[in-house]
């Protein structure tokens, strides 16, 4: 049965996805390359490849379940199911190796409500969720890596290092907020004990730090215009794929 969305019709791209065709085209290009020498055993694909792509970025932008999903590309819930178990890992951000000595990062956590809850702990919003540590570039807002998701009770500072984060990002000067202190990173000054206000060239750094900061909430921002990311029902590792997927288009978008 001929899909009812498909990639071959530019106008369904943007409403499904929150890509303009052109990034969109990009994206298909960079997973065309991954699967170019993937050899595959059984059945073809029921759907080309930019539908699939299509399919597995619908899925992340509107959060619909596979009953609702499946019929608009004209498939079963099966095959959709499996098209995003294989492309969703296809589509994730590579995590850069290497900085620039003179590269600036900014890090904070941000949660995701989770429904597996082998994964997943009561947050302080009493919601199962996961939380991930998110870098980006401070000149480019640009993400550049996204730790492994841990459970969303965790503090800041304790999934900082058990996201697998630090260890990445190693040396680079990174800015994060007061909920990292302890962890080396640059943080906000603080009151002493018995200080009753900062000095004035400690308030004028904090202001400073607060503006760059910002930067990456504006990243989150955008980043959870893709529905998966406010109740994700992927199980396992599909809520780390679909975020570092999500990276991977919110970088693209910047870019155009």
């Amino acid at each position: 049965m001929a899909g009812v969305i498909t990639a071959s019709e530019p106008s369904w791209i943007a409403p499904f996805t929150g890509l303009s065709p052109r990034c969109f085209g990009k994206l298909v290009t960079v997973v065309r390359r991954e699967v170019a020498g993937e050899t595959r055993c059984g059945r073809p694909w029921s759907l080309p490849l930019e539908d699939r792509v299509l399919l597995v970025t619908a899925y992340w932008r509107t959060n619909l379940t596979m009953r609702q999903l499946a019929p608009l590309f004209g498939i079963s819930k099966s095959a959709a199911d499996r098209i995003i178990d294989h492309l969703g890992p296809l589509l994730a951000l590579q995590p850069r190796k290497r900085f620039h000595k003179d590269t600036v990062l900014i890090v904070d956590g941000t949660m995701v409500p989770t429904r597996d809850h082998t994964i997943a702990e009561q947050a302080k919003s009493y919601r199962y969720s996961t939380a991930h540590q998110v870098v980006i570039d401070a000149d480019t807002r640009q993400a550049v890596l996204v730790g492994r998701p841990v459970p969303g009770n965790r503090h800041d500072s304790r999934g900082w290092e058990e996201s697998g984060a630090r260890a990445a990002v190693g040396a680079t000067m990174t800015i994060a907020d007061g909920g990292y202190q302890g962890t080396g990173l640059v943080i906000p000054h603080r009151r002493q004990a018995g200080q009753a206000e900062l000095p004035a060239w400690k308030e004028e750094h904090n202001r400073s730090h607060k503006r760059v900061r910002a930067r990456i909430e504006h990243t989150f921002a955008r980043m959870k215009g893709w529905k998966i990311l406010r109740d994700c029902r992927l199980k396992g590792d599909g809520v780390h794929h679909a975020m570092l997927g999500i990276a991977r288009l919110h970088n693209i978008v910047l870019a155009g």
